[in-house]
């Protein structure tokens, strides 16, 4: 029998230890098991939750919006120049936004496959439902600011470098349907126990699992949604009701992120942005307008003394320089290190209810007064006087003009906390008394500039637009 040199068969022996580890043991050694390639729906529900709330929809736009719409004047940096309506058509501002929406709904899509018909956890239909809902959000965030956007051939990746643009009309469609299979799916997860094989419980911010709930999101949302169409679908408004019965049915319904810690990385972003910046002052148009109303009440409520020890508003368009409430008052937001962001509350859905009673004709009033209470339960404004204060200076204004009262006192309920629904709302009605001087010397923002990033790598399809003079679709614009 031939006989081995003992020394060749321990090279060989290494050589296969070598080669079998580098193949395999060292491919297992340099993957990050904290960034998993796989991870379940379940495990992927609280990120895109926080971002939704504290990336979509508390950040930049936000803040940007409540310059645009008068709730605040910016008094520094970015913001000033915004209140002074200049570099209006600076792609660089909102990048970071429209990158950061984008990324959530690849995320959200990833659960969406995970959990849709043939994904390998399709039976998660609850999952999904909440996925469903959150896409059509954020798909709403970046139509409703920037018009005609990339979706049907967007967040492919490399597949696909320069997505087209798809009218926002096309994006409204898929934003319903949505919400639609959102309910049906969430429905299921209720009545067949057997189609959702993970409780969601803690994993749900908003929520904690409970799908009647999301069900009644999923409503109020369409009750929104069909109301930014009332000019240019002849029955939106009459949607807008139907939606609205079997939306929220009180506040505790509402779709309010209210999970921020009071701790460096856990605070909520209006506060983040006092502290890091200070960018933003009352704004004089609001309080103009709450004066008028002797709404008293909730000036004491919304704003916070400067540093002088005076309620001081900023003039919008014309204020000085001045850095976190030095010269002028700041919202109580920025002073809260915990205060909820707002995804949709219980008063907007009734705000929606009395404009589409106006629109149709009937007698508002009620329901106008009911939102108006609901707000100021939801600011915590405890006001004995409350019915006598509403007859007296409230409906006066509305009899006067039923619809242009119901949305000064949306946005007056709104102030910061739906600055973004603001902004909507006055570009799709014009019924607010914004009086910034710039509006008309420099030009109101209808919409947002598209982003440098999209100019950069996607020129061909980004819209030529002039976000001072072109409108977007459901405000009355023509798709491009």
């Amino acid at each position: 029998m031939k006989r081995y040199n003992i020394t060749y068969v321990l090279i060989a022996l290494l050589a296969f230890f070598i080669t079998s580890c580098s193949e395999d043991t060292m491919d297992s050694i340099n993957k990050d098991r904290n960034d998993a390639l796989a991870v379940d729906a379940i495990n992927e529900l609280p990120a895109v939750e926080v971002a939704t709330a504290f990336g979509t929809t508390g950040t930049d736009l936000a803040w940007y919006s409540s310059v645009y719409i008068e709730h605040n004047a910016g008094t520094f940096g970015q913001l000033m120049t915004a209140d002074e309506r200049l570099q209006l058509q600076d792609g660089s501002l909102f990048d970071n936004n429209w990158n950061s929406i984008y990324n959530n709904l690849l995320a959200l899509k990833d659960i969406r496959e995970k959990c849709g018909k043939g994904g390998p956890e399709e039976f998660n239909v609850n999952i999904l439902g909440i996925a469903q809902i959150l896409t059509a959000h954020d798909l709403a965030i970046i139509t409703d600011m920037w018009g005609q956007a990339p979706w049907t051939e967007a967040l492919k990746g490399s597949q696909l470098k320069e997505p087209k643009y798809d009218k926002q009309s096309s994006i409204y469609a898929a934003i319903f349907q949505f919400l639609n299979e959102a309910i049906t799916n969430l429905k299921n997860s209720i009545n067949n126990p057997n189609a959702s094989q993970v409780r969601i419980g803690g994993n749900d911010y908003y929520y904690g699992g409970d799908a009647n709930k999301w069900i009644k999101a999923a409503w109020s949302l369409k009750a929104r949604y069909f109301m930014r169409l009332e000019k240019v679908n002849s029955s939106a408004v009459d949607s807008v009701l139907v939606c609205v019965a079997n939306g929220f049915q009180s506040a505790s319904d509402a779709l309010v992120f209210t999970n921020y810690e009071d701790q460096a990385y856990g605070n909520q972003p209006w506060y983040q942005f006092l502290n890091d910046r200070g960018y933003l002052s009352a704004s004089q148009t609001l309080a103009n307008a709450m004066q008028d109303r002797k709404d008293t009440v909730r000036i004491n409520n919304y704003f916070l003394t400067n540093s002088g020890g005076e309620l001081a508003f900023a003039p919008n368009g014309t204020a000085v320089e001045s850095q976190q409430g030095d010269k002028y008052s700041i919202g109580v937001l920025e002073n809260d290190p915990t205060f909820p962001t707002v995804i949709m509350s219980y008063h907007e859905l009734l705000f929606l209810k009395a404009e589409a009673e106006a629109r149709k004709g009937t007698n508002a009033l009620t329901t106008l007064n009911d939102a108006v209470k609901e707000a100021f339960g939801f600011w915590k404004i405890s006001y004995p006087q409350f019915d006598q204060y509403f007859t007296d200076n409230i409906a006066p204004k509305y009899t006067a003009d039923p619809l242009k009262e119901i949305m000064i006192q949306k946005w007056i309920a709104g102030y910061e906390i739906e600055s973004i629904e603001a902004y909507n709302d006055y570009r799709r009605t014009e019924l607010l008394p914004l009086s910034n001087p710039k509006n008309n010397s420099n030009g109101f923002v209808w919409r947002l500039p598209f982003v440098a990033s999209e100019l950069s790598a996607n020129s061909i399809n980004v819209p030529k637009v002039d976000v001072t003079k072109d409108k977007i679709w459901w405000a009355g614009g023509t798709e491009k």
